[in-house]
């Protein structure tokens, strides 16, 4: 299983911090079929293999991925997409 790991550091309010997360959320799921689901700060992320979860605390986003065997030659592509959008989306 290949892993995705990013942390992103924001000085957003919690509602931005949510807004910003279902932005990127949105994007995931519009460009890699994921479907997604918020349970407290915590949203769930999953497809035919993929699962992982975005974290929001105060001061950070934690994207965590697990990619199955068909998806591992597109890791970079969505690692690059998740950086991009967070780039965009927190600057």
């Amino acid at each position: 299983m290949s892993t995705i790991d990013v942390h992103r550091s924001h000085s957003l309010d919690k509602e931005h911090a949510r807004q910003a997360a279902e932005t990127l959320a949105k994007d995931l799921s519009s460009q890699f079929g994921v479907d997604y689901r918020w349970e407290g700060d915590v949203m769930k992320f999953k497809r035919s293999g993929v699962k992982g979860q975005l974290d929001l605390s105060s001061d950070d986003i934690h994207v965590h991925l697990e990619l199955g065997l068909m998806l591992r030659p597109f890791k970079s592509r969505i690692e690059q997409e998740i950086h991009s959008q967070l780039d965009t989306i927190i600057g």
